[in-house]
């Protein structure tokens, strides 16, 4: 139980420092100083999972993210129903972060475009929005499949290589989708924006899963003696 917990905790932070970013500097975008931009959001995620990668990565190796879960067990490292817990615990977590951003939103001063973080395309950019997320979830799972594996990986640096990773994925992404590829990261806070946020859910949790179950065949391949 304690693993799953972790993985509870962990994905909570990652919504929380990740999308309140997001949601904060955006609403102070005309404060001088204040607006951190698209670099300043994608190190915020990056951080949260290098932070919390080193805080209960020992516990249940820091997933905080269904398409991570769904890679790791295609590869053969954990049962699938020990895979469905995680994906559980990891949802259960991205909306105590999401419902903590509403809170924090609605009792004070927000002018941003949305209320926890959501992501979303443009009128006619679905495919572009669908081969995005299915590209970086692809890289970002094989980064972590790689760097955390028990004979070709990097040991105890896994957390910052993922972490780097996850900022260089956003810094690209963040103006095509927002950048999810992160089911778990999605789901919540569409839930909680509605609206267009919603409708369009369905594509940031396809296209990670796709992006995964593709990157766990490959590393398959690469791994094999």
């Amino acid at each position: 139980m304690k693993k799953y917990l972790a993985e509870m905790i962990g994905t909570m932070v990652l919504v929380l420092m990740g999308c309140g970013s997001a949601v904060f500097a955006g609403s102070m975008a005309d404060v001088v100083g204040a607006g951190v931009g698209t670099l300043g959001v994608a190190m915020a995620f990056g951080l949260a999972v290098i932070a919390m990668a080193y805080t209960i990565g020992g516990i249940s190796g820091c997933h905080i993210n269904p398409a991570i879960t769904l890679g790791v067990a295609l590869s053969g490292r954990m049962s699938g129903k020990e895979a469905v817990n995680y994906i559980i615990f990891q949802i259960i977590g991205a909306f105590i972060g999401s419902a903590i951003l509403y809170i924090l939103v609605s009792t004070g001063a927000h002018d941003g475009p949305t209320m926890t973080g959501s992501n979303s395309f443009g009128e006619g950019e679905m495919l572009q929005a669908f081969v995005a997320e299915t590209v970086f979830t692809f890289i970002f799972v094989l980064v972590v499949l790689g760097a955390t594996d028990e004979k070709h990986g990097a040991g105890s640096l896994a957390g910052l290589a993922i972490g780097l990773t996850l900022i260089l994925i956003h810094i690209v992404c963040i103006p095509i989708t927002g950048t999810s590829v992160n089911p778990a990261r999605s789901i919540a806070p569409a839930i909680f924006d509605g609206g267009v946020a919603l409708s369009q859910l369905w594509l940031f949790i396809v296209a990670p899963l796709l992006g995964a179950a593709c990157s766990a065949g490959v590393w398959r391949v690469l791994s094999s003696k």
